[in-house]
């Protein structure tokens, strides 16, 4: 299962974990993963090589990640929020293979990323 936890300061996201494989077929072939890999990505990118802003940004197999100041967060929301309400909608349509949360932080995104193993 894609398990993926927005973090949220202040009422703004300030980003993501993204962890695991869908499952919903072989590695190759599998449509829920690609989808949901794909629109990380681009957010990921669109954040850093588009908008130029300075996030933490990570990508490895089963794993993305991307962490924001509040600051520079809040020059995004739109498209964190298009990404946000993208996996909700692909996780109703496959409930079973992704799972979809918030992470509420008054402190830093690191405190999120490290409470994110759920």
């Amino acid at each position: 299962m894609i398990r993926i936890t927005f973090c949220e300061q202040d009422g703004f996201l300030t980003g993501f974990i993204l962890r695991g494989h869908s499952g919903f077929a072989a590695a190759g072939s599998d449509i829920v993963c690609a989808a949901v890999t794909s629109c990380a990505l681009m957010t990921a990118n669109t954040v850093t090589e588009v908008c130029h802003l300075p996030a933490n940004a990570e990508a490895t197999d089963g794993l993305i990640r991307l962490q924001l100041k509040k600051d520079d967060a809040a020059k995004v929301q739109q498209l964190l929020e298009g990404f946000r309400f993208h996996i909700r909608e692909l996780s109703k349509s496959y409930p079973q293979n992704i799972n979809c949360q918030i992470q509420k932080s008054t402190i830093t995104f690191r405190r999120c990323n490290n409470n994110a193993e759920n």
